[in-house]
């Protein structure tokens, strides 16, 4: 096992496309919201949900957050997906039907489903509780081919309903409202997830790159380990946020002598930056063995990085990919414990191009979340 990882439960045998077949009668429709081209925006449509097979568990969604990736996604910037698409990977809700070997959870359940609904469940890095990292690729929540259903591309949740196996659904404690918890499963795992690997605790200095939605869980995060917060800023009207936050000093990253007074001070800095920009001022504020993990994923090629910043003082430059089903839940169960959730602004269906014209715009503190009450009655089919 990887120091510092929650033990995954077993993963029951993998099922081949064969064993699966086609989904049997019994399923559901949905309302739902999502693109039918780069430049269609967001329109209502229809959703067929599955049937719960055995191991399935049936979730009427509750609310589900917006992420910066379902704008790439929809629009084509990062690749063509398969149209029509339903994006929304930090959904939440309650289970409404359980499949017959389902025992853990029950109709009334509080859950949550994040950015994975399936993964091969026998590699190296499944075995390890690390679905995300699968190296026979993991099946995402929207947009991807899933093998156990006949390869049908899975749709998101900008929906009213969606089923899920039972191995990739997750308890949202009591203790966390419903709505700031959907951003948790991408946001805050994502964040949570090299906080944990480099085990940060109580003395030790994190710097956060960046303030938007990924950075203002990362400050609330490596505040509730115990941590001293810096955080890196390109503008000044971001300072006072910052410290609402927690965020113990910031830093200027345009003023050279700022950067130079922080020098030597951070050991981890997690940089939420999804823009190219220049890394090496940042591995200069590393302590001796410090790390620099990468969030942010630039569309651009990055500036180069210097390596004689990282053999003098021994750092490590990481990346980083949201987090494993039992590391979420673990996340889950923290920020409940320590009262962390994410800053939202609740949206209507209707106002969901705007929402996300104002991401773009990094107009929103700091996470948009649907109301899925709002979907309008479908228009066109998502699975045509």
């Amino acid at each position: 096992m990887t120091p510092g990882r929650p033990v995954p439960p077993p993963l029951a045998k993998p099922i081949t496309v064969e064993e699966s077949g086609a989904a049997p009668v019994g399923g559901a429709l949905a309302a739902a919201y999502g693109a039918t081209s780069p430049e269609s925006g967001l329109v209502p449509l229809t959703v067929a949900r599955r049937a719960p097979k055995d191991d399935d568990v049936e979730i009427a969604i509750e609310f589900c957050g917006l992420c910066h990736s379902d704008v790439h996604a929809t629009r084509a910037e990062w690749r063509v997906p398969h149209y029509p698409l339903v994006p929304g990977h930090e959904i939440v809700g309650r289970v409404t039907r359980v499949g017959s070997a389902v025992a853990d959870f029950a109709p009334g359940d509080r859950v949550g489903v994040g950015c994975l609904v399936d993964s091969c469940r026998e590699c190296e890095s499944c075995l390890e509780g690390l679905e995300q990292y699968c190296e026979r690729g993991n099946v995402g929540t929207y947009g991807a081919k899933d093998p156990r259903n006949g390869d049908a591309v899975t749709q998101g949740g900008y929906s009213t309903l969606v089923v899920v196996d039972r191995r990739f659904v997750l308890r949202i404690p009591e203790a966390l409202d419903l709505a700031a918890a959907a951003p948790l499963l991408c946001a805050g795992i994502t964040t949570y997830s090299p906080l944990r690997y480099f085990e940060v605790e109580e003395g030790d200095s994190v710097g956060v790159v960046g303030l938007g939605g990924l950075g203002h869980m990362a400050v609330k995060i490596a505040k509730a380990m115990g941590a001293e917060v810096t955080v890196f800023t390109t503008s000044e009207s971001k300072f006072e946020a910052a410290r609402e936050l927690g965020a113990d000093r910031v830093v200027l990253s345009k003023d050279p002598e700022a950067m130079e007074a922080a020098d030597r001070s951070i050991d981890v800095i997690i940089d939420t930056v999804a823009a190219p920009h220049d890394l090496n001022p940042y591995f200069r504020t590393l302590r001796l063995e410090g790390a620099l993990f990468q969030l942010g994923l630039p569309a651009e090629d990055m500036p180069p990085v210097s390596p004689g910043q990282l053999i003098r003082r021994r750092l490590a430059y990481a990346g980083s990919l949201i987090g494993g089903i039992a590391e979420t839940q673990e996340m889950l169960d923290f920020c409940a414990e320590h009262g962390v959730a994410s800053d939202i602004e609740i949206v209507e269906a209707t106002g969901l191009n705007q929402a996300y014209d104002r991401m773009v715009a990094g107009d929103v503190k700091y996470r948009f979340v649907l109301d899925t009450s709002t979907l309008q009655e479908p228009s066109e089919r998502a699975d045509a």
